[in-house]
């Protein structure tokens, strides 16, 4: 085993990225490091008048194939790989003129960035290095006497290190160091490979591979006794891990999941259509509602659930406004998200720090693409997001009674809260907000129990007269297996359904429906979530 602390003599620098390139170059110069490096590296480095040694005077051939061919060679990975202690490699080297590097700093072609702005299949294919994650596995392997950098983020504890310990680096560093770069091999090839999948249309791959980049060390996760950690995945979709948090507690492993589900719900909703709000508590819906002020569609959320409002996520589709800010801090909440916020509502928001005020790059695109999964034991469950969305067009009026144009806005209204409702799901609306939610139960017909008891409290809460159930819509996430869940909602004041159909007792769910003076239209397709 080699003695804990190694001297960093010779480095070899190629990389994508320039942040901070500079300031590391000079500082190993000035330890008296000999740099090595390739193309735009080089040339950055002799600007900043460091002296540079290119890697085609090392190998002794010069860059080819448009830069595809320079750093495979022999006297590239044999002075990363030698094992210092090891007489033949030593030997081999000698032999060879192939002489030690003890630091790589080296970060990839920007794949990720390509396949973020929509590069063509030509371009990705170009933006895919070689040479990088070959050097950078190879320096990896043999961390018992080399540093490998992969990330800007740890130069300066690599330059902490060289300070500390005289030129030299801990074999504890390098197994860190070693770590990081074998995840970001992982996690590049990870990246090519699902791209590749969806560029030949192949929507279940022999292998599929996950990766994150770590976010955030979490205080624990569901529970106290579990240790948990926010990973992002690269992507740019606006959300919680593209927010910008300014204020507040951090964020707890509920509070991310739950905020999650809220702004997903809430961009179902265009600004252009109007504000919209939805509170979250336990991933589930508590109130969604619509407003012709952002305030009003706040406080119609509120009023559907106001006891499990308490302790809740809120999400906005628009600019958080003071007057809209003046209501929320009426209770107690845990999380805002909106794509923004005026300073007003900031200013509000200062007084009470541990209220977490997060603010989103836009809305999230509820059509857009990409993969959910699940992990189960022994494996990973892997599908499409459930982006499926319907218009008027799509639905198929079964039932003797068409709704009216008033029904036919919730029917839509509520079809879209219930795809991010856990299953079995049912939403009561009325006039663009929920007065009832039900949700989670094994049975749809106690989720349409539990919806109209919760419009029942709604009443008792707002001192209203009747239930708000009366007049309204329902939602069902999927079919009807028998007449009762419909007849039940029929029970609590609905005059319309929106559901996907496809029952086997359809006919007599119909019946029921056309029985009870329903209007109610088949969507064709279901939002299971589970």
């Amino acid at each position: 085993m080699t003695t804990d602390l190694h001297p960093i003599r010779r480095a070899l620098l190629s990389v994508s990225d320039k942040t901070g390139l500079i300031d590391l170059a000079q500082a190993l110069a000035a330890r008296g490091v000999e740099l090595l490096s390739t193309g735009g590296t080089a040339s950055a480095m002799r600007d900043a008048g460091l002296a540079v040694t290119d890697v085609s005077e090392v190998t002794g051939f010069p860059e080819m194939m448009d830069g595809r061919v320079k750093t495979l060679h022999p006297a590239v990975h044999g002075g990363l790989l030698a094992l210092r202690d090891n007489d033949a490699h030593i030997g081999a080297a000698t032999a060879h003129g192939i002489r030690e590097i003890d630091l790589l700093v080296v970060n990839l072609y920007p794949f990720e960035a390509a396949l973020a702005r929509g590069a063509e299949y030509d371009e990705m294919i170009e933006n895919i290095d070689i040479g990088g994650p070959a050097m950078i596995r190879a320096a990896a392997k043999n961390h018992r006497f080399v540093g490998v950098v992969v990330d800007v983020e740890d130069y300066p504890a690599l330059l902490a290190q060289l300070e500390a310990n005289d030129g030299q680096t801990t074999y504890a560093f390098r197994q860190r160091l070693a770590q990081t770069a074998y995840a970001r091999t992982g996690a590049y090839d990870a990246a090519v490979s699902t791209w590749m999948a969806g560029a030949i249309g192949d929507p279940a791959p022999r292998r599929r591979v996950v990766a994150g980049t770590l976010a955030q060390t979490l205080r624990y996760g569901e529970n106290p006794h579990q240790q948990a950690a926010f990973y992002t995945d690269g992507s740019e979709r606006p959300g919680v891990a593209t927010a910008q948090q300014l204020q507040g507690k951090e964020l707890s492993y509920n509070n991310i999941n739950d905020t999650d589900a809220a702004f997903e719900l809430v961009s179902e909703f265009l600004p252009s259509d109007g504000p919209a709000c939805a509170i979250i508590k336990h991933a589930n819906p508590c109130g969604v509602a619509r407003g012709t002020t952002l305030k009003q569609a706040y406080g119609r959320a509120f009023d559907c659930d106001r006891t499990s409002a308490f302790g809740g996520i809120v999400a906005l589709n628009t600019i958080l406004d003071s007057e809209t800010a003046s209501e929320i801090v009426q209770i107690f909440t845990e999380v805002v998200i909106a794509p923004g916020a005026d300073q007003g509502a900031r200013d509000l928001f200062a007084s009470k720090k541990n209220l977490r005020l997060l603010i989103a790059p836009g809305l999230a695109n509820p059509a857009a693409g990409g993969l959910a999964f699940s992990q189960v034991s022994g494996g990973l469950l892997v599908q499409d997001k459930d982006n499926g969305r319907v218009g008027p067009d799509d639905l198929k009026v079964v039932t003797k009674r068409a709704p009216t144009d008033a029904e036919l806005a919730d029917l839509l209204f509520a079809w879209k809260v219930a795809k991010h409702v856990k299953s079995n799901a049912i939403v009561y609306v009325k006039d663009g907000a929920t007065v009832g939610v039900g949700a989670g139960q094994m049975s749809r017909v106690d989720s349409s129990t539990i919806a109209a008891l919760k419009a029942e409290r709604m009443a008792q809460d707002l001192g209203l007269d009747e239930t708000p159930a009366i007049g309204s819509v329902v939602a069902s996430d999927a079919f009807f297996p028998f007449a009762d869940g419909l007849l039940a909602a029929a029970e609590a004041g609905a005059t319309a359904i929106i559901q996907p159909g496809g029952s086997m007792r359809d006919d007599e769910v119909i019946a029921a429906a056309d029985q009870a003076g329903l209007a109610m239209v088949f969507t064709g397709m279901r939002h299971f979530r589970h």
